[in-house]
């Protein structure tokens, strides 16, 4: 690793406005004469807001079965191409209310780890409750980040709220320092595309062959693809198929409803069987697609 007098491995641009470059301390930013808990650069809620965040949170708390094996999949991915992480930079893109930073800090505490969203309020709060971790808010098409600055670039449940994901794709793979890692997850089946998906503003949903392709026309390597949910595949297709009608207005109480539905000691051993197995096989269909792509 380098050494670099602002705290990070990387240049930290100045935002729009400051006159000079800010400096991590190792808790927040010294940005001019005053310090700062997040970075911002800029916004884009065409496909996210605060509002879903909370919505979400408040829904299933970083706790639904899924969601556990999701990110025990990319700390596990995180761990096969970067061994014990010291000295590696990881960025999370859509951090959220860090859920996985912290997981990832617990698995591989010598790592630098980044965090960054578009939202503004839930990277507030989680600066208090995770210090430590530089914060930045941004677009991703916007990304005002250095190329080449990181080991390892995450996003979960991300890409499918970015209008433009081959451009997204491709600066992910700037982001990343040649060998240097992407981890994505996104929802799959384009054929399931539903009103829920509109109203948790989803652009799309994918294939398999279908993301691996832009990752490849982006530059990238497939290093490993699988599925999530292959056990519950079945009856979380049916349910979608019925193509029941979702307005914005009924979003709340219905993701409450979904998450209660499928967060049962049933749908828990469902995912340890599935993660027991799965490291040994990729499941041909699922909920979630999960890739890890190699920058060549």
């Amino acid at each position: 690793m380098k050494s670099i007098k602002n705290g990070l491995p990387f240049n930290i641009p100045a935002p729009a406005g400051a006159e000079e470059s800010p400096v991590w301390t190792g808790v927040e930013f010294r940005l001019g004469a005053g310090m700062v808990r997040v970075l911002e650069y800029s916004e884009n809620f065409a496909g996210w807001s605060d509002d879903l965040t909370a919505l979400i949170d408040e829904s299933s708390g970083g706790s639904h079965p899924i969601d556990l094996a999701s990110r025990h999949e990319t700390v596990a991915q995180l761990r096969r191409h970067l061994g014990a992480g010291v000295g590696a930079t990881i960025l999370e893109i859509g951090c959220s209310s860090g859920f996985l930073l912290r997981e990832i800090r617990s698995a591989m505490p010598e790592a630098v780890l980044c965090g960054a969203d578009t939202v503004r309020e839930p990277l507030y709060k989680l600066a208090e409750t995770l210090p430590g971790v530089p914060l930045f808010r941004f677009d991703l098409l916007q990304c005002p980040l250095p190329d080449g600055s990181f080991d390892a670039v995450i996003m979960l449940n991300v890409l499918e709220h970015i209008e433009d994901d081959r451009g997204a794709l491709a600066r992910i793979h700037r982001l990343l320092k040649p060998g240097g890692v992407a981890i994505l997850e996104v929802p799959a089946g384009p054929e399931l595309y539903d009103d829920y998906d509109r109203a948790l503003l989803h652009f799309r949903r994918y294939s398999m062959e279908g993301l691996s392709a832009k990752l490849e026309e982006a530059g990238f390597r497939i290093a490993r693809r699988s599925h999530l949910g292959f056990l519950l595949y079945p009856a979380f297709a049916f349910v979608k198929r019925r193509k029941r009608e979702i307005s914005q207005q009924e979003l709340h109480s219905h993701v409450k409803k979904q998450t209660r539905d499928s967060s049962g000691l049933p749908v828990k051993w469902l995912m340890g069987i599935e993660l027991a197995l799965g490291r040994f096989l990729s499941y041909p269909v699922g909920i979630r697609c999960l890739v890890t792509a190699v920058r060549t």
